[in-house]
C-alpha cells in the first residue's frame, strides 16, 4: 500500500504529460501498421515514400487536436464508451486533414485502404490505452481501501448493471456474482460478470458479505419474499432507491439502504385514483386539524400536491407547527398559501372565527391523543380533545357552512377496551349526530348543507406511538424488546398510503359515512418482532440460542389493549368506486338524546370529576363499560 501511495498522488500535470508521450508512440506506430498490415511488408516503399511525411504530419496535427478538444481535461479513471466515440471523431478528423495535406501539397499517397486501416488503428490505439490506465486506476484505489465488501448484485437489468460500475468506481465493493430470476441470463455474464440464479447463494453464501437488491420496481410482496428467502442464510440485504426517488433525482443509483420493517409490512400500494384524488381538494380552501402530527403532516404534503386554493394548519404544538410549516414552504408548491395556525380544537371561539373569515371549504380533523398507555392514565385530558374537540370542529364547520368535514377514527373505537378508544367511538358518536341533524337540515331547500364523514383505520407504520420505532429503539440499545402477549395481532398501513386514502374519501362522502381501508393481512407483532432483529443481522436470544443477541420477553397485556382489532362494530361494509376504501353505515344515537349527556360529561370533565366523567362514559359508549 505504501508503495502505491506515490502513484496515486501523482501530480495531474505529469499524468497528461505520460498521455502525450504514449499518444506520440502510437500515432507513430499506426501509420507503420497501417502499412504492413495493407502491403505486408513493414519496410515496403511505399512506406519509406509516404511515410516520410506522413510521421511527422500526424504529429504536427494529431497533437494539437486532441488537446484542442478537450482529450486531456478528461478524468482517467471515470472514461467510458462515450469516450471511443469521441476518439473516433478526433481520429477521423485527424485522418481527414491528413488526406487533404497529401493532396495540397501533392505528396506520395498511401494505399486508399491504408486510410481507413490507420483510422482503426488511431481508434483503436488511443481508446484501449485510456481503459487500461482507467482499470489500474480504479484497482489501485481498490487496493488501498482497509476493507473491501464482497457483494451478489439482486438483479441483472439496467439497475444492477448501472449500480455495478458505480461500485465498481468507488472503488470498495467486489462484485461476486449477479442474481436473477430469468433463466434465459444464466450461464451468461455482465461486463465479465456471471449470472447466476438465485438458489447459487446456498453454495457461495459464506463468500458473500452483502446481497444488494437491484430490481427498484419490486412490489412490497415480491421484496418481502425475496427477503424471506435470503433470512435463511443470515446474509445482511441492501437495496437501491424506488423508481420514484430514482427518476426524481431525490435518490443515486448507489444510495444503498438496508431494507426496513416497512419495506416488507403491509400490502402492496394501489395506485389513487385520480378522480377522486383531486376534485374536493383543488381550488378549495384546506384546513387540517392536529397538521403536525403523523397523519395530520402527511395529509398536509400530499393536499399541497393537489392545488387547493389555501392550506390552513391548525396545530397546538408550537414545534410541530413550525416543522411542518417550514416544510412545506421549502416544496415545489410553496406558491399555495400556506397559513399556520398555533391554536387548539378545545378553543370553540377560533374554531368558528377561522372557518368563517377563510372562508373553508373542506376540514380534515387529525388532532387526537391516540397514545393508549397515556390516555388510560390522563382520562380526562383524553376526553376533553379527542371528544370536545371533535364536538367544536363540528359544531364551527356546521354553523360556518364548511361543505364538507372528514375526521380521522381508529379501529379502537370499535368494541373499546381502554379509554383512548372509547373516547374516539364518543367522537364518533358525535360526528354522525351533526350529521343527522345536516341530513334533516338539508331537506329545507336553502339551508346550507355540511357533509360529515370518518374514515376509520388501523396503525400507521412510523407514527408517534407506533410500535416499530419502539422495537427499533430497543434493539439499537441491545435489547430486549418488550412485547406484551406472543399472539396480539395488528393492521399495519403506511402513512403515505393511508393519507392518500383518507384524500380520496373526500369524493365519496355522502354524509354520515363510516369509510373503511382495507388495511392488508394483520400481522403477529412477535413474527414483527423477529423480522426486525433479524434484519438488522442480529439472531433471537431464547431458549435454542442462549447466546442469541437480542431477547425478546412477554410483560402481559396492558390495561385495555386487545390480542386483535376490529373495523366494523355492528353494519356490513359495500364496497365503494376505490377498490381499498368501504362504507358503512353504522347504528348511532339520535341527537337529543346524546347532547344532554355529551353537556353532563363536558361538565365533570371541566370540573375534574373523574367518576362522574367515566360512568358517563360507560352510558354512551356500553360496550366499553362491558369490557372494562
Amino acid at each position: 500500500m505504501v508503495l502505491l501511495d506515490p502513484i496515486l498522488r501523482l501530480p495531474p500535470s505529469f499524468r497528461r504529460f505520460l498521455l502525450v508521450f504514449i499518444d506520440i508512440l502510437l500515432l507513430s506506430l499506426s501509420v507503420w501498421l497501417s502499412f504492413w498490415l495493407r502491403l505486408a511488408n513493414p519496410f515496403h516503399l511505399s512506406f519509406q515514400v509516404s511515410g516520410s511525411w506522413m510521421l511527422p504530419a500526424i504529429l504536427l496535427l494529431g497533437l494539437p487536436i486532441y488537446a484542442l478538444t478537450g482529450l486531456y481535461k478528461g478524468l482517467t479513471r471515470y472514461v467510458g464508451s462515450i469516450a471511443v466515440y469521441r476518439l473516433a471523431y478526433r481520429n477521423g478528423l485527424l485522418v481527414l486533414l491528413l488526406v487533404l495535406v497529401g493532396i495540397t501539397f501533392r505528396l506520395p499517397m498511401p494505399p486508399r485502404s491504408s486510410w481507413l486501416l490507420l483510422w482503426l488503428l488511431l481508434t483503436g490505439f488511443t481508446g484501449a490505452i485510456r481503459f487500461i490506465f482507467r482499470d489500474i486506476l480504479l484497482s489501485l484505489n481498490s487496493v488501498r481501501k482497509k476493507q473491501t465488501v464482497r457483494v451478489a448484485i439482486y438483479g441483472a437489468g439496467q439497475a444492477g448493471a448501472q449500480l455495478a460500475a458505480a461500485l465498481r468506481l468507488g472503488g470498495n465493493h467486489q462484485i461476486i456474482t449477479f442474481l436473477d430470476d430469468a433463466p434465459f441470463l444464466w450461464e451468461r455474464t455482465l461486463n465479465g460478470t456471471p449470472i447466476q440464479p438465485p438458489q447459487v447463494l446456498h453454495q457461495i453464501y459464506n463468500q458473500i458479505d452483502q446481497v444488494l437488491l437491484a430490481i427498484p420496481s419490486l412490489t412490497r410482496s415480491e421484496r418481502r419474499q425475496i427477503v424471506f428467502e435470503l433470512r435463511k442464510l443470515s446474509i445482511p440485504v441492501m437495496h437501491i432507491p424506488s423508481v420514484n426517488d430514482l427518476t426524481s433525482g431525490i435518490s443515486l443509483i448507489n444510495s444503498l439502504r438496508p431494507i426496513s420493517i416497512e419495506d416488507l409490512l403491509g400490502r402492496d400500494p394501489v395506485t389513487p385514483d385520480p378522480s377522486l384524488m383531486a376534485p374536493a381538494i383543488r381550488g378549495a380552501v384546506v384546513c387540517v386539524t392536529g397538521a403536525g402530527g403523523s397523519i395530520g403532516s402527511e395529509l398536509c404534503r400530499q393536499i399541497l400536491k393537489l392545488n387547493p386554493k389555501r392550506l390552513i394548519l391548525l396545530e397546538q404544538s408550537e414545534p410541530s407547527l413550525y416543522s411542518i410549516e417550514q416544510e412545506l414552504l421549502a416544496t415545489e408548491a410553496s406558491n399555495v398559501p400556506v397559513q399556520a395556525v398555533l391554536g387548539s380544537t378545545s378553543d370553540s371561539v377560533l374554531l368558528q372565527h377561522l372557518f368563517s373569515t377563510s372562508p373553508v371549504d373542506v376540514v380534515f380533523h387529525a388532532a387526537a391523543y391516540k397514545h393508549v398507555p397515556l390516555v388510560q392514565s390522563n382520562p380526562l385530558s383524553g376526553l376533553s380533545n379527542n371528544v370536545f374537540g371533535t364536538r367544536h370542529v363540528c359544531q364551527a364547520a356546521t354553523r360556518c357552512g364548511v361543505p364538507l368535514l372528514i375526521m380521522i377514527s381508529s379501529d379502537k373505537a370499535v368494541r373499546p377496551t381502554n379509554i383512548m378508544g372509547a373516547s374516539k367511538r364518543l367522537a364518533e358518536l358525535i360526528l354522525q349526530a351533526f350529521a343527522d341533524e345536516q341530513s334533516q337540515l338539508s331537506k329545507t331547500r336553502f339551508a346550507p348543507f355540511t357533509r360529515l364523514a370518518m374514515v376509520r383505520f388501523g396503525n400507521v407504520l412510523g407514527s408517534s406511538g407506533s410500535v416499530v420505532p419502539l422495537f427499533r429503539r430497543q434493539i439499537a440499545s441491545g435489547g430486549p424488546i418488550t412485547l406484551t402477549h406472543p399472539e396480539i395481532i395488528r393492521f399495519f398501513m403506511t402513512i403515505y398510503e393511508s393519507a392518500q386514502l383518507v384524500l380520496q374519501t373526500a369524493s365519496l362522502a355522502q354524509g354520515g359515512d363510516v369509510f373503511l381501508l382495507d388495511m392488508g393481512d394483520p400481522v403477529r407483532i412477535k413474527d414483527l418482532a423477529e423480522q426486525m432483529v433479524s434484519l438488522c443481522g442480529l439472531s433471537l436470544r431464547d431458549a435454542s440460542n442462549p447466546t442469541g443477541d437480542i431477547e425478546i420477553i412477554h410483560t402481559g397485556l396492558r390495561p385495555g389493549e386487545k390480542l386483535y382489532e376490529e373495523l366494523l362494530i355492528d353494519a356490513t361494509s359495500e364496497p365503494t368506486q376505490h377498490p381499498l376504501i368501504f362504507r358503512a353505515k353504522e347504528a348511532s344515537i339520535p341527537p337529543d338524546e346524546l347532547w344532554p349527556l355529551i353537556d353532563d360529561l363536558e361538565d365533570a370533565v371541566f370540573s375534574h370529576d373523574e367518576s362522574t366523567a367515566l360512568k358517563i362514559l360507560s352510558k354512551l359508549v356500553p360496550e366499553w363499560q362491558q369490557n372494562h
